[in-house]
């Protein structure tokens, strides 16, 4: 349904990226941000869902080329990924080329991708609205008080990387934040939305979830 190109980042590189809904035109866009896996099948499916919705959906290949075989060659490849120059270059240069024909902006993601969301928050200039599924970025590059946009967060209550207290944590500094902001516990494990991993993915809290995104970004990107 997409297709494979390169954005331009802000430092004048690029990056590789997966574009699906390019002919809606004056469509919202969505940035789709990966778990640690790499941009395989399962996030590419994920732009899609977004696609057929009505969105430009755009996802950022993080790790250019790379997808993770298992758990601990995902994690050599998240440790090695610099953050910040994932949101200020990577997700910055999707937005910024989402924008030059999308009126609105939004960015969503899974796990690693969540964590970049709230990163993107208050780092990425023109996201309108953020959607982050069990991702926290650590407290020494992100103030959740300083996040101004909306944003609906979803995380679930047996997550032993984003724990109940951590998630209580994020919760109150969000509470001191300019944001309009909802979140979401669900009775599920970290990575309930993924369907391509069938010991963790939960079907009802998943179906819940991305109707309370869709109705989310309806608010804030079509609305």
């Amino acid at each position: 349904m997409g297709q494979l190109i390169e954005i331009r980042r802000p430092d004048g590189k690029t990056c590789p990226a997966y574009l699906s809904g390019s002919d809606t035109p004056d469509a919202p866009g969505v940035v789709v941000i990966q778990e640690w896996w790499g941009l395989n099948e399962q996030i590419k499916k994920t732009a899609d869902r977004l696609a057929a919705a009505g969105y430009r959906a755009l996802v950022p290949d993080l790790f250019r080329g790379k997808i993770a075989k298992d758990s601990d060659e995902a994690s050599h490849l998240m440790n090695h990924l610099n953050f910040l120059d994932a949101a200020d270059q990577d997700i910055q240069g999707c937005v910024s080329q989402l924008r030059e024909s999308s009126p609105r902006c939004g960015v969503v993601g899974f796990c690693m991708g969540g964590a970049l969301t709230l990163l993107s928050s208050v780092r990425v200039k023109g996201v309108d609205a953020g959607a982050c599924f069990y991702g926290i970025p650590p407290k020494q590059v992100f103030d959740a008080s300083q996040v101004a946009i909306p944003l609906s967060l979803h995380f679930a209550n047996t997550d032993d990387w984003c724990t109940p207290a951590l998630v209580d944590a994020l919760e109150a500094d969000l509470k001191r934040s300019k944001s309009r902001f909802e979140l979401f516990r669900y009775d599920a494990e970290h990575a309930f939305m993924n369907e391509a991993r069938p010991e963790v993915y939960e079907a009802e809290s998943a179906r819940l979830a991305w109707e309370r995104t869709q109705a989310f970004f309806q608010r804030t990107l079509k609305g």
